[in-house]
């Protein structure tokens, strides 16, 4: 499972993107720089083997993950 390889503050970083927290308010909310929370997601989108792509949206397709294993 990808997301038990995610960090708990990751998991922060990704429980507020699925509320919809542009990585300004996030980081507001996490009393960290914008620079941390931008490394928090790119160490997300790797962990979960979510690369680049023209015609993808890694940010919806990370919290869709989120949110589907919460259902579970």
């Amino acid at each position: 499972d990808p997301l038990a390889e995610i960090s708990p503050r990751e998991r922060q970083v990704l429980s507020l993107m699925a509320e919809g927290r542009s990585n300004h308010a996030i980081a507001t909310e996490l009393v960290v720089t914008e620079r941390a929370v931008e490394k928090h997601v790119t160490s997300i989108f790797t962990k979960l083997g979510l690369e680049p792509a023209e015609t993808d949206h890694r940010r919806v397709l990370a919290v869709l993950r989120y949110l589907e294993d919460r259902e579970e």
